[in-house]
C-alpha cells in the first residue's frame, strides 16, 4: 500500500514538472513569434516608408528642374536672344520623341531567322517590340526601319511582313537603344522571349553592344481622329 501511494506520488510530480515545462515552452514560442511579427512589420514599414521617401524625392526634383527651366524660358524670352534657339531646341526634343533624329547609344541586337520548317511571322517581331518597350526601349527599329508609335507590322498574304508599310525579309534584326544589361535580363529569363522562340523551332539570336545606330522614321505621323481640345486649352489659359 505503501509503495502503491509512493508511485501515484511520484507519477503526480512527473506530471506536474511536465505540464510547468510545457506551459513555459507554450510562453516562449508564443513570444518569439510576436516577436518576430512585430520586427516583420517593422522592417516591412521600414521599407515601404524608404520606398515613398525615394519616389517623394524623385517627384520634388523634378518639379525643381521644370520650375528652373520655366525660370530660364521666362528669363530668355523676356530678353528676346535667345528665344529662337530655346524654340529650336523644343523642337529637336520633340522630334528626338517622335523618332524623326538617328539615335544612337548602348543596347541590344536581337536577329530572328527563318529555318527550313518554319518562316518568321509578324506576331513574333510585335512581341518582341513589346518586351523591350517594358523593358524601358528609347529607340527601335526592324531591318532599320525606325518603329515609332504608328508603326504597323502586318503579314501580307501569309508570307510577306511589312513594317511601315515596307517589305521586310529575313534575317529580322532588331536594335533596341536603352539598359543593354536590362534587355538581356528581360529576355533571356527563363521561359521568356529567347526560350519561347527556341522552342517553337525558330532560330534566335542576341548579343549586347555598347554603340547601336538606329536611323530616324522617314514616314509621316498623321492623327485621323485626334485633335487638339481647344475648349480645355481656353480654360487653362
Amino acid at each position: 500500500m505503501k509503495a502503491k501511494i509512493t508511485l501515484i506520488i511520484c507519477i503526480g510530480c512527473t506530471a506536474l514538472i511536465l505540464t510547468a515545462v510545457m506551459f513555459t515552452q507554450f510562453k516562449t514560442v508564443d513570444q518569439t513569434d510576436i516577436t518576430a511579427i512585430e520586427t516583420m512589420r517593422e522592417a516591412e514599414l521600414r521599407t515601404e516608408l524608404a520606398s515613398w521617401k525615394t519616389k517623394y524625392e524623385d517627384i520634388e526634383t523634378k518639379i525643381e528642374e521644370r520650375d528652373s527651366k520655366i525660370n530660364e524660358y521666362k528669363q530668355e524670352l523676356n530678353n528676346g536672344a535667345n528665344s529662337l534657339k530655346i524654340l529650336e531646341d523644343e523642337v529637336k526634343e520633340a522630334e528626338g520623341y517622335l523618332g524623326y533624329t538617328d539615335v544612337e547609344g548602348e543596347g541590344i541586337v536581337v536577329t530572328l531567322k527563318d529555318t527550313d520548317i518554319y518562316n518568321i511571322e509578324n506576331y513574333e517581331l510585335l512581341k518582341l517590340v513589346n518586351e523591350l518597350n517594358i523593358a524601358g526601349a528609347e529607340a527601335i527599329s526592324i531591318n532599320d526601319q525606325r518603329v515609332v508609335s504608328g508603326t504597323d507590322i502586318t503579314l501580307v498574304n501569309n508570307r510577306i511582313i511589312l513594317v511601315n508599310t515596307k517589305k521586310v525579309s529575313g534575317p529580322y534584326i532588331v536594335k533596341a537603344i536603352g539598359d543593354k544589361k536590362y534587355f538581356e535580363s528581360a529576355l533571356t529569363i527563363k521561359g521568356g522571349y529567347i526560350d519561347e522562340v527556341k522552342a517553337s523551332g525558330r532560330d534566335v539570336e542576341y548579343k549586347v553592344e555598347d554603340n547601336i545606330v538606329i536611323p530616324a522614321y522617314d514616314g509621316e505621323l498623321e492623327f485621323k481622329y485626334a485633335k487638339e481640345n481647344v475648349k480645355e486649352k481656353e480654360v487653362k489659359e
